[in-house]
């Protein structure tokens, strides 16, 4: 008598190559897009929206600050909802809520008025962040999570960048309310892409509700999230890394309009070119981490991010652009190394580790962001870079603790 045994059992979920899993990347860099391009339209016009309402740096700096902190402290709020209902309808919705509230800025007749619908746009926007990463982690095979996390990643220079860019030369044509609308506009475009491009749910499998069926309440999720060995040193990595990246780029425009550099609006826009590194950065972080393993990606980045940080210095407008090509690949580099290694690393309560990561990155970059205008009012450009330095040198010594995980 023959025994015939029974196939192994294979991982059903897309791997890299595959239609799938093109169009989960696809869909999820369209969401990324129309995320990150809004969450920054104001960024590069800051100087505009100063002149505009007759106010400091540190003060125009909020219009960054409150939005990126609206978006920190939901993405909790957004993971729960996300294991109730899904990840795909909180992406959509955060996308569309975003929008509505993106249409509004521009009519803003008072700086508080739009500081105001700015913080209620990151906080809407908060529900990509907390539920994109997750996505990947349990959609995309674990074999090429990482990578897929690394291209989504890449969405957030390429939405950033494209967004500063439409905004600075929209602003030059109609004042900042036309780069405001601008953005908007593209996040339209890229949520219908989104909605689109995502495959329908796999045969056979319901939409993933977590909190539905994880007999662990949101209380233990939360838990395990602040106390498995090793999130709480990524967590650091997204805070500090970020505040440092913030810091300068925040007020980044008002020095490029400055002198000794008294660049247009439009032209001081281009520099943020600088992101076409980023998207590098991010994209391969993935395959650096499949080699070198994700620690040795970490500290090498770090390393190379404090070299950009110490550049900055610089009065060359070629060395400058030279430098933030420098820095903006090894932020991004680390960024989606901390990012993809927070989603494999967390099992009990993945959703809410990322959310934490996530709020860690933003708290950052409202908290660093607005204190590198206000170190930018008092003292200028060179002390913006020496908090800066201060933050990266931080980061590396959190990251010590990672080396034996």
């Amino acid at each position: 008598m023959t025994v015939t045994s029974a196939p192994p059992m294979t991982d059903p979920r897309p791997r890299a190559g595959t239609a799938a899993y093109r169009r989960t990347v696809i869909a999820l860099v369209a969401a990324a897009v129309a995320t990150f391009a809004q969450l920054w339209s104001v960024q590069p016009i800051l100087p505009a929206i100063a002149e505009g309402f007759g106010t400091s740096a540190g003060q125009a700096a909020l219009a960054v600050s409150l939005a990126t902190g609206g978006l920190a402290g939901f993405t909790l709020i957004w993971s729960g909802i996300a294991d109730r209902i899904g990840r795909v309808r909180v992406i959509t919705l955060s996308l569309l809520l975003a929008i509505v509230l993106g249409a509004a800025a521009p009519f803003a007749p008072e700086l508080w008025v739009l500081l105001v619908l700015r913080t209620l746009q990151g906080a809407a926007l908060g529900g990509v962040s907390a539920a994109a990463v997750a996505y990947l982690a349990e959609e995309i095979h674990p074999r090429d999570a990482p990578k897929a996390t690394g291209l989504y990643i890449a969405g957030n220079p390429l939405g950033g960048m494209g967004g500063r860019l439409l905004a600075g030369f929209a602003a030059d044509l109609g004042g900042w309310q036309w780069g405001v609308a601008a953005n908007t506009l593209l996040g339209v475009v890229a949520l219908v892409v989104f909605v689109l491009v995502l495959p329908r749910q796999r045969p056979g499998t319901a939409p993933r509700r977590t909190g539905a069926t994880d007999p662990l309440g949101m209380g233990a999720r939360l838990k395990a999230a602040m106390t498995t060995r090793g999130l709480v040193p990524m967590y650091a990595q997204a805070l500090l890394l970020m505040g440092a990246f913030m810091a300068v780029y925040n007020v980044l425009g008002f020095r490029l309009t400055d002198e000794p550099f008294g660049l247009s609006q439009a032209a001081a826009s281009l520099l943020f070119l600088s992101y076409t590194a980023g998207m590098l950065g991010s994209a391969m972080a993935g395959s650096f981490a499949l080699r070198w393993g994700r620690y040795g990606v970490l500290t090498t980045a770090t390393l190379l991010l404090l070299v950009g940080v110490g550049g900055l210095f610089t009065t060359s407008v070629i060395l400058l652009l030279a430098t933030l090509l420098l820095l903006t690949f090894a932020f991004f580099c680390a960024h989606a190394t901390a990012s993809a290694w927070v989603g494999a690393h967390a099992v009990t309560g993945r959703a809410q580790a990322t959310a934490i990561y996530t709020l860690a990155y933003y708290l950052g970059a409202s908290l660093f962001g607005w204190l590198g205008g206000v170190v930018y009012d008092a003292v200028g450009w060179n002390g913006t870079v020496a908090l800066a330095l201060v933050l990266t040198v931080l980061a590396g010594l959190f990251a010590l603790r990672l080396r034996r995980l």
